[in-house]
């Protein structure tokens, strides 16, 4: 035994070796299952995601394929929209917790997966033919989906590509397999708007997504995203637009309004926040007439002592009463603020009284206090928005009440509320300045009423303003202080409390000087937020700065006091300047404050376009632009002193109209050197100096820098510009755009050498920005350039237009294809722009293709593409209408035109498109249409006649005259209605011919009344006989009388634009792209001229019975038509 156990006894050493063999043996194989671990959930990972691709694909078909079923069967039961609402939430959460258990899981099926990923893979193919098929016979647009499945498909590919390819490096494996995660829960949140979008017209959804709001059970986040959704369906159909159907049913608007209110109230914070949103978007449209009982429901809930249900009232209050800060005055809107009073203002007061007897009963509560000065706040609001039109009369007999109360506010200090952050207003300041904003308004706008409480509220809001800190959270009420001083001083009956030297003194000196300082908080946003500081320095939204109110103060003081303020603000300044003098580094700020000072107090009178236009005499503004501004631009570095820079630029800026010509445009090579600062601001502020500069005109209404004056400077000008748009946080600046747009313009024709280099830099801007378009104004610009340069260089090289195209086309190819909202307007522009001016009849076989998609109805349901749209059209027509009739687009065409003359608002481009349409297409091919066009004009005016629409058809008339025909145009119209060219005459030429505008418009409605008067033997003759003296004379009205303004009654009139549901951008029209109108009567002068020559050719006889039927101021004029034509009267 002993030996047996010795043999098998291993020495210490033995051992310890045995062991590491071990330890490493079983790293390694540690290492090798890792490895297969890791190679199988990557493995699985991509299984999963090719699976969520194609899920999503079969979702897209599916979704899209039940839309269709539905218009095919044209119905679904409530109950199951209510069902497949909530189950697909539910659904969504519990798909959720079975992929995490999966994911955790260490028993993945891969074959199992494979195999359903193979099954959708094959299902994709079918549904995208049935959905072919189904569209085939709706006749369906299809693009939508279709690039919704064709980015499903691309993100497929790539992670199909991603897997296959073992070359490529992990770490792009994985930034693939994030930007398709991205793409596919974008895609999913798409899919899932575009189901609930398709089921809302159903009656009931809205009060099914209340419900799912109300039920508490429901996940938070959820019951969040249904009152986002029901927030934005009721922006998105509340309103019924003209020309459109109701969207929401009559029983759910009544049982909507029934239910919110309470259900808002009884609410989270972040729910109660979207649904006060919904109520006042609703109360927008119905209150108060649609909805008289919503002040009830709200004053009820006063009652309840419950501050989370009385700050969700008071806040729908304000939400619903604040637009009655700037809206017009109207009897409607008196009417509605008397109902609101009666019902409002007794309940506000007594919970106003009531709120601030409990700031003492609550002293020691730093919640309660939270939540009671919380309410304060917005009650000061509404009780801002309720007297803001007028003084009503409950609140004056009420004064005493809520002016004590103010005032013991603007005193009021609690020291626990107050934040601890120096850059965010704490509850205290809110309040304060709101009361500022109060006692501000009263002052200004009720001094007679407001007038005892005058001296104690002067005293109150001084005490604050001497006591208040710099930091930045005591800038909105330092700011309303400020103007309330500014208010009361500019009263002619208060001027007394500040004219005393001492008093102007200490104002100057404690509150103006001290704030008109750069203060580190400046600096700051100077360096770090370069796009805010800019937006308040120059494009004046610093109305809440300290600076802009002390600025304000001066104006108003200086207007009274002038001499005494310019003695004060003039040595303040000389000694500011000597600070700087004596050491640069260290009191840089003092100049800036000085040049802020001469700045903002010299100004008299500004405009946007000029700049200042009237200064003070505080200080001799060339010499002192002499002596203090251009050595800081002369200075070599650039980059030195950054503030002074821009300040000293924003001078030349500012007084651009005032000071000598030689001295603004001798800055311009200095403001050109600026460009190339590392500040954004300082390179900014030179772009827009030199964009203003060139921008200037002397009293000619001619360019003050011509581009002869300029060519010398611009290479270095163009060089810099450009170079701008490459500096990080400068690659969208809208300011360098526009001096690049305005250079252009200046230079014209000088311009043209650079365009090689410069064309391809704009074009790889356009194509980086249509990515993401965030810049609307950098955009604008930029398509403007385009516009621009194309007439630049084809004014004097017509053939140069097919290099344009070459070069745009792809760029525009790729905007229309993705349907990239903000540009595709901009697009239609320029491409208009192009086709105009090619000057042979034959178009490119791009323009060819395009011409279909132009008529698809889905481009014309946006408002915005209408206009550009519809030039681009007359374009096609004006160069290709025999193209147009080779496609068989002639019935797509003029259902555009139907389309367009249907709509109040668009009716003027209808009549624009068949302008066109008439001028430039043969008549055999417009016979078979021309009837219904007449029948269809003579409906809308029947059913929906505005002034608008009856001054098109006028102008319509007149078109169809010159080129048709008069006597067509009665046979015509009589083939409609026997003997209905009379009431034509009668109901729209003879009441409403004077109302025609424009001058190439009237000048063709001249020409064809009179064509019609003397070139058509149906006027001369019985029925039509006894209107020819009257339509003679309304004519010779036409010629005499100025244009009539008169319109159809207010009732009737159509709104200035037209918003449709949902996201809807701008459209801006581009200035350069446009192209003058063309006369098409250029041949005819003098349109007298032409009546009277034609009326020369009479029958004898018939022109002496004709004066004699018309008044004698008509005939008189008349006669001298005559004699200027040489025709003698028998």
């Amino acid at each position: 035994m002993t030996e047996t156990f010795q043999e098998n006894v291993e020495t210490p050493y033995e051992e310890v070796q045995n062991q590491a063999d071990r330890i490493n043996f079983l790293l390694k194989q540690f290492t090798d299952l890792k490895e297969t671990i890791d190679a199988y959930k990557q493995n699985r990972y991509y299984w999963e995601l090719h699976f969520s691709a194609l899920q999503i694909s079969a979702s897209a078909a599916q979704l899209k394929y039940s839309a269709l079923e539905k218009t095919d069967n044209n119905a679904r039961k409530t109950i199951f929209v209510a069902t497949k609402l909530v189950d697909m939430l539910e659904q969504e959460l519990k798909s959720l917790m079975v992929k995490r258990m999966e994911y955790s899981s260490e028993e993945w099926n891969m074959e199992q997966h494979q195999q359903e990923y193979e099954k959708i893979r094959q299902e994709l193919p079918i549904r995208i033919k049935e959905l072919e098929r189904l569209e085939t016979r709706h006749g369906l647009n299809r693009s939508t989906s279709d690039s919704r499945i064709e980015e499903i498909l691309k993100i497929d590919t790539l992670l199909s590509d991603t897997m296959t390819n073992n070359n490529e490096n992990n770490n792009n494996k994985i930034q693939k397999i994030k930007f398709a995660q991205r793409a596919l829960e974008k895609l999913r949140n798409e899919l899932t708007e575009k189901f609930l979008e398709s089921v809302e017209i159903n009656q009931n959804y809205p009060l099914l997504l209340l419900h799912l709001v109300d039920k508490s059970e429901i996940n938070i986040t959820i019951r969040i995203a249904g009152a986002v959704a029901f927030k934005n369906y009721v922006k998105r159909n509340w309103k019924v637009e003209e020309d459109s159907v109701d969207r929401i049913h009559a029983q759910d608007r009544d049982a909507i309004k029934k239910l919110i209110v309470n259900l808002m109230l009884h609410s989270p914070d972040s729910i109660q926040k979207q649904l006060s949103e919904a109520v006042s978007i609703i109360g927008k449209y119905d209150f108060p007439n649609k909805w008289p009982d919503l002040i009830d429901q709200m004053v009820q809930k006063f009652n309840t002592g419950d501050f989370h249900v009385i700050n969700g009232v008071l806040h729908t209050a304000h939400s619903l009463f604040k637009r009655y800060r700037y809206e017009f005055k109207s009897q409607s809107l008196w009417t509605e603020i008397k109902f609101v009073l009666d019902q409002f203002a007794k309940p506000l007061t007594d919970l106003f009284v009531a709120t601030m007897n409990l700031t003492e009963v609550h002293a020691h509560n730093v919640d309660a206090l939270k939540v009671v000065y919380s309410s304060l706040v917005i009650l000061s609001k509404v009780f801002y928005s309720l007297n803001f039109q007028d003084l009503p009369e409950f609140f004056e007999d009420q004064m005493a009440v809520w002016m004590k109360n103010f005032h013991t506010l603007l005193n009021t200090n609690v020291p626990s509320l107050q934040p601890a952050d120096d850059e965010e207003p704490g509850v205290i300041e809110q309040l304060k300045s709101q009361v500022c904003d109060n006692v501000g308004l009263y002052a200004q706008k009720y001094d007679e009423e407001f007038q005892p409480y005058l001296p104690e509220f002067v005293t109150a809001i001084w005490n604050l303003l001497t006591s208040t800190g710099q930091q930045t959270k005591y800038d909105a009420v330092f700011s309303n202080a400020l103007q309330f001083l500014a208010t009361v001083a500019d009263r002619t009956q208060y001027r007394h409390l500040f004219e005393d030297p001492t008093t102007l003194s200490s104002i100057c000196e404690k509150v103006i000087i001290p704030n008109m300082e750069f203060r580190e908080s400046d600096n700051e946003l100077f360096e770090d937020n370069p796009e805010e500081y800019i937006r308040r320095d120059i494009e004046g939204s610093d109305v809440d700065t300290r600076r802009r109110a002390a600025c304000d103060l001066v104006k108003v003081l200086s207007t009274s006091f002038e001499a005494k303020i310019m003695e004060i603000f003039g040595a303040y300044i000389q000694v500011m300047l000597q600070n700087y003098a004596d050491k640069p580094a260290e009191n840089w700020r003092s100049k800036d404050a000085a040049i802020y000072l001469v700045t903002s107090s010299a100004s008299r009178a500004q405009t946007q376009k000029h700049g200042v236009t009237q200064s003070s005499e505080l200080v001799p503004l060339p010499q002192f632009a002499m002596q203090q501004i251009e050595p800081e631009l002369l200075k070599p570095n650039v980059n030195e002193f950054p503030v002074l820079k821009a300040d000293a630029i924003k001078f030349i800026m500012t007084f651009r109209s005032i000071l000598p010509r030689e001295m603004v445009v001798g800055s311009l090579p200095q403001l050109i050197r600026h460009l190339s600062a590392t500040n954004i601001v300082v390179h900014t502020y030179a772009a827009c100096a030199i964009e203003k500069v060139l921008a200037l005109k002397g009293p000619d209404n001619l360019p003050l820098v011509k581009g002869n004056d300029l060519s010398s400077l611009a290479a270095d000008l163009l060089k810099g510009l450009f170079a701008c748009l490459n500096m990080p946080g400068s690659e969208e600046n809208e300011y360098v755009m526009k001096a690049i747009m305005r250079s252009f313009g200046t230079l014209q024709e000088i311009v043209v050498p650079f365009l090689a280099d410069l064309l391809p830099k704009l074009t790889e801007k356009l194509a980086l920005v249509s990515r993401n378009p965030s810049r609307p104004n950098f955009n604008h610009y930029l398509f403007e350039i385009f516009g621009l340069s194309i007439k630049i260089v084809c004014k004097t090289n017509p053939v140069a237009v097919s290099s344009f195209e070459e070069a745009l086309f792809p760029i525009f190819q790729g905007i229309l294809q993705q349907d990239i909202l903000e540009f595709v307007p901009y697009v239609f522009q320029i491409l208009a722009l192009l086709l105009e001016l090619r000057t042979t009849p034959d178009l490119p076989e791009p323009y060819l293709a395009l011409f279909p998609c132009l008529l698809s109805s889905v481009l014309f349901e946006r408002q915005t593409n209408i206009r550009s749209l519809n030039r681009l059209l007359r374009a096609f027509i004006s160069h290709g209408a025999q193209h147009i009739v080779a496609q068989e687009k002639m019935s797509g065409l003029l259902g555009v035109f139907q389309k367009l003359i249907a709509s109040r608002v668009n009716d003027q481009e209808g009549f624009l498109l068949l302008q066109s349409i008439i001028e430039h297409f043969a008549p055999n091919v417009l016979e078979p249409y021309m009837k219904q066009i007449f029948v269809l004009f003579f409906q809308r005016l029947s059913s929906s006649k505005t002034t608008k629409f009856v001054k098109g058809l006028i102008v319509f008339f007149a078109y169809y005259i010159i080129r048709y025909g008069s006597s067509n145009l009665i046979t015509i119209v009589d083939q409609i209605q026997p003997q209905m060219f009379g009431m034509v005459v009668e109901r729209v030429l003879l009441a409403d011919l004077q109302k025609v505008s424009g001058d190439i418009e009237r000048k063709v409605t001249a020409v064809a009344i009179s064509n019609l008067l003397i070139d058509c033997p149906a006027m001369l003759e019985n029925p039509y006989s006894t209107y020819y003296p009257r339509l003679l004379a309304a004519l010779v009205e036409f010629f005499e009388l100025p244009q009539n303004q008169s319109t159809i009654p207010e009732d009737d009139m159509i709104p200035e634009t037209e918003t449709v549901p949902g996201y809807q951008v701008g459209y801006n029209q581009l200035i350069c792209a446009k192209n003058p109108a063309k006369d098409p009567l250029e041949a005819i002068g003098d349109v007298r001229l032409h009546l009277a020559q034609g009326l020369g050719r009479l029958s004898p006889g018939q022109l002496p019975n004709l004066l004699g039927q018309i008044p004698e101021p008509n005939a008189n004029h008349l006669r001298t038509y005559l004699q200027t034509a040489g025709i003698t009267v028998a």
